[in-house]
């Protein structure tokens, strides 16, 4: 790419800012302060963890672009961010290639252990038995991560998998500095982790002791496992020295996943899900994820609405937002499951003709009561814990990543001899019809438990284009709040007209059918909250929503923020 002169970026920056009025967004948006985005023009990367993106951009600085990055900060996100980067966990990522102009998602969601039943995680009397059901190694679904980042690089990548993996072997291998938020993390996991010897020893350095910030963690184990795959590739962790452990390990505590398990896991190549709002195309991730489609199902209600004039996080914007969030919630509760095993009408959910269906049932001045809002019929019309990273290069590929082990270290437990961190993904099916999974969502027969099946996710890794280019690359952690949390990302910067910095510090909010609750943020104005409440809608206050990791790209500059609701996210450019 042709470097720009130092007084060319400083006009377009001088420019950016003036076209996007940021002193008059400060008053009108309820935006505390102008939050500047990261420029760069050469690459750039945004992950949750500092150490992980300075591998990113260590190896676009090598020349590797933008699949050989992300894969990079996959295997380094699995030795520095361990409540969420992961070998033993799934994911969905979505691959822009900018010579070809198109497009690929990739789905190493986790699989169903052959040995699944519906009725697994019931007691004797038809309840769901909450810790088999998400604390144990029946929770534990088939891992992806490996086979996905990969696979990735093997059909996308320019550089080989020891130049790729190398810098999280030497992470695991010499150690990293502990930061106060991983040393508060482990102090607060300390049940999960230590009731399993295996991470006992990794996470913590005597049976009485944490670790401090500013110690360094090395992780002995998880280095071997990533030097087995540095030399047989995905060989070593399905079939090879990785997969013998992990099935010993499996064995001896009693989990559901065998050899044949290992040996038959394979990543999907979809089509993205596609929709348009305003002058923009959307591109997100399929089923078995439930982002995409309802990010696109949410987006065509509101387009119908003047948001922009409502103005940002106004009572009369929030209302019309969580009315639309309610319904296509509903929906998620019936429709949405595994396509390889249910019928998914996901072209009728994102439909226009659908969304008007459903903007009709919005009452601009009374909230709907969620007990009265049933999952739509979607005709076939034609036309928690998690972590997100995006990565850009100069040549207009972008990577748009979101992987997990579910719950914050998923399982608690780290297969023997291994260091890996083993997911408890199988807590994402419905244990049965009805039930309410951790994360207060109800599921449905389509999200019913079956060999071989993909529990349905909300992860949403998501490309927005302009005029046929990437023009915004994010996504989001947070369990059921992930699909709202992005879906705000992209109002705030088409319809408020943030920059990508202000659109990923404003506040937060999030209604997902049941509970018939309004979450929001801490800093929600008190005079917003009362005219809701005059509305009907039932208002709690939540924890920080999200970790959006993002990059804008206006007129070939790369403008990059790392949401601030983690301490060690961190978005670099070059």
């Amino acid at each position: 790419m042709t470097h720009l002169s130092p007084i060319t970026v400083f006009f377009f920056i001088l420019s950016f800012f003036i076209c996007n009025s940021a002193i008059t967004q400060s008053a009108i948006h309820g935006v505390n302060a102008i939050h500047h985005p990261i420029l760069a023009y050469d690459g750039m990367v945004a992950t949750q963890h500092h150490e992980a993106s300075k591998v990113g951009i260590e190896i676009l600085k090598k020349g590797g672009n933008a699949i050989d990055a992300a894969v990079a900060v996959g295997f380094s996100l699995a030795v520095v961010l361990p409540r969420a980067g992961n070998l033993g966990g799934g994911g969905f990522m979505l691959v822009h290639l900018a010579e070809e102009e198109k497009t690929i998602a990739l789905n190493y969601r986790e699989i169903a252990p052959f040995k699944s039943k519906q009725d697994m995680y019931l007691d004797k009397n038809g309840e769901v038995d909450v810790d088999l059901f998400n604390q144990s190694y029946h929770s534990v679904g088939v891992p992806g991560s490996v086979a996905g980042l990969i696979g990735a690089l093997e059909d996308y990548g320019t550089l080989t998998l020891e130049e790729v993996i190398a810098p999280a072997i030497r992470l695991a291998k010499e150690g990293f500095v502990i930061t106060h938020d991983l040393e508060k993390i482990l102090i607060k996991y300390e049940n999960r982790l230590r009731k399993c010897p295996n991470a006992s020893k990794i996470f913590y350095p005597s049976p009485n002791t944490f670790y401090k910030m500013g110690d360094l963690l090395i992780q002995k184990d998880l280095a071997w496992s990533l030097e087995q795959i540095s030399r047989e590739g995905k060989e070593a962790f399905y079939k090879g020295a990785i997969a013998k452990k992990l099935v010993a390990d499996m064995k001896n505590n009693g989990g559901l996943i065998n050899k044949k398990d290992l040996k038959k896991y394979q990543v999907t190549k979809v089509k993205p899900i596609l929709g348009t709002y305003r002058d923009y195309e959307i591109q997100s991730m399929p089923p078995p994820s439930s982002g995409g489609v309802h990010l696109i199902q949410i987006l065509n209600i509101l387009e119908d609405y003047d948001l922009k004039n409502m103005g940002h996080n106004t009572a009369e914007c929030i209302h019309h937002m969580v009315e639309a969030m309610r319904l296509a919630y509903a929906d998620r509760s019936k429709h949405l499951g595994d396509p390889a095993f249910v019928e998914v009408p996901a072209q009728g959910i994102i439909s226009k003709e659908y969304a008007k269906l459903l903007r009709n049932k919005i009452n601009a001045d009374v909230a709907n009561k969620s007990e009265d809002i049933l999952a739509g019929e979607p005709k076939d019309f034609e036309s928690e814990e998690t972590t997100h990273f995006s990565v850009a290069d100069n040549k207009g590929n972008v990577v748009s990543n979101t992987y997990t082990l579910n719950f914050s270290f998923g399982s608690g437990y780290v297969a023997k001899g291994t260091g890996i961190l083993l997911n408890n993904e199988m807590g994402d099916f419905a244990a049965k019809p009805g039930a309410i999974d951790a994360y207060g969502l109800v599921g449905g027969k389509a999200n019913a438990v079956e060999a071989g099946k993909r529990p349905l996710s909300s992860m949403t890794p998501t490309i927005v284009l302009k005029d046929g280019k990437p023009y915004l690359i994010t996504g989001s952690p947070g369990g059921s709040r992930i699909i709202t949390t992005v879906l705000q990302t992209i109002l705030n910067t088409i319809d408020h007209g943030m920059n990508v910095s202000d659109a990923s510090h404003a506040i937060r909010i999030h209604h997902q059918w049941y509970p018939d609750v309004l979450f929001h943020e801490a800093a929600l104005n008190a005079d917003t909250k009362n005219l809701l409440k005059n509305k009907g809608h039932n208002l709690e206050v939540r924890a920080a929503m999200g970790s959006t990791q993002s990059i804008m790209i206006v007129d070939g500059i790369f403008l990059g923020a790392s949401d601030p609701r983690r301490p060690d996210a961190k978005c670099i450019g070059f």
